[in-house]
């Protein structure tokens, strides 16, 4: 019960700061994160022109055929398959456990790790292999030192 009460706490909260316009001048939490002056946010890869493996951050070399100099920016998909996930239940000091660690592949390529959200974490509620879409929203109220909000991705079930 008091998972579902934080669940729902959660949803109003992405609600409130994301969908009715909490996002201008929110930070992005990583630098693949992009968070435009128009338009919605996206995550960006970066492809390899001659093997087309896709990364997260910036690189000048390829990881997996070491091609020099061959790399693009993409746009990354926001649909993808659940392909791993862990359920944490011990974190850091003010990090609320538990919450689903997941590995996602994304339908266009490309492997991103994120927090699944709105599934209770329990393994009867979790499949491999099941659709997920990328949502994005205030970093759980973490703040930088002068009070400017952080936005992340986050996954949940499509």
């Amino acid at each position: 019960m008091y998972l579902n009460y934080k669940k729902n706490l959660f949803q109003c909260y992405l609600k409130h700061k994301y969908f009715y316009g909490g996002n201008k001048n929110m930070l992005p939490a990583v630098d693949y994160l992009i968070v435009p002056d128009k338009g919605d946010p996206y995550l960006e890869g970066h492809k390899c022109n001659v093997c087309e493996a896709i990364f997260l951050g910036e690189r000048t070399v390829c990881s997996k055929c070491f091609a020099r100099d061959k790399m693009s920016k993409v746009k990354l998909s926001n649909n993808g398959t659940l392909y791993s996930y862990s359920i944490v239940y011990r974190s850091f000091p003010g990090i609320d456990v538990p919450y689903i660690s997941a590995l996602v592949d994304l339908e266009d390529g490309g492997t991103v790790k994120g927090n699944l959200i709105n599934v209770e974490p329990d393994p009867d509620n979790v499949d491999f292999g099941m659709k997920v879409k990328v949502v994005y929203g205030d970093a759980l109220g973490r703040k930088d030192k002068d009070g400017n909000s952080y936005m992340s991705y986050f996954f949940e079930p499509a």
